[in-house]
């Protein structure tokens, strides 16, 4: 998605209790099984013969793939290139279901708090709730966010 596409957002757009939802991502067999192949090479998320015979039944994405395509909707739906200064951190962070090939994943973020920094008041840090979900409207990852966003308006004067 191109940035024109993009909502723009700063960090006065994220007031405490906002909602933003995103996606779907479809979840593809064959970049399953590459992800994991480089990075978390379990036989349920790189065969799926072996897969077929373990706990899941068949073949699984791995936990930090999910977070990855997570993260992709993240920044095309909830982030704006123009303000996103990274993150700090994440906390909370729980894998609830499998994801499947063939899932369409997408997220749900809700603003818990918003603060403008006062070591650094040209941004603010906001943390969100994120919620990721099937086509089923299964919950199948869960976190905490935070991330650093540059203010629009630098010189505006309140500062938490």
């Amino acid at each position: 998605m191109s940035a024109s596409a993009r909502t723009v957002r700063y960090f006065e757009d994220y007031s405490v209790g906002a909602r933003f939802e995103g996606g779907p991502i479809v979840v593809d067999a064959a970049e399953i099984i590459a992800f994991a192949t480089r990075y978390d090479p379990q036989s349920f998320h790189i065969d799926a013969e072996a897969a077929r015979g373990t706990f899941f039944g068949g073949l699984i994405a791995s936990g930090w793939h999910t977070a990855a395509l997570t993260m992709r909707l993240l920044v095309e739906t909830y982030l704006s290139e123009e303000s996103s200064l990274g993150s700090p951190g994440i906390d909370e962070l729980r894998w609830i279901k499998p994801v499947r090939p063939g899932d369409a994943l997408s997220v749900r973020v809700v603003v818990d708090d918003a603060r403008r920094l006062r070591s650094r008041p040209d941004r603010g840090l906001v943390r969100s709730s994120i919620d990721v979900r099937n086509q089923r409207d299964e919950t199948v990852m869960t976190f905490k966010a935070m991330s650093l966003i540059a203010l629009r308006d630098p010189d505006a004067t309140a500062v938490d």
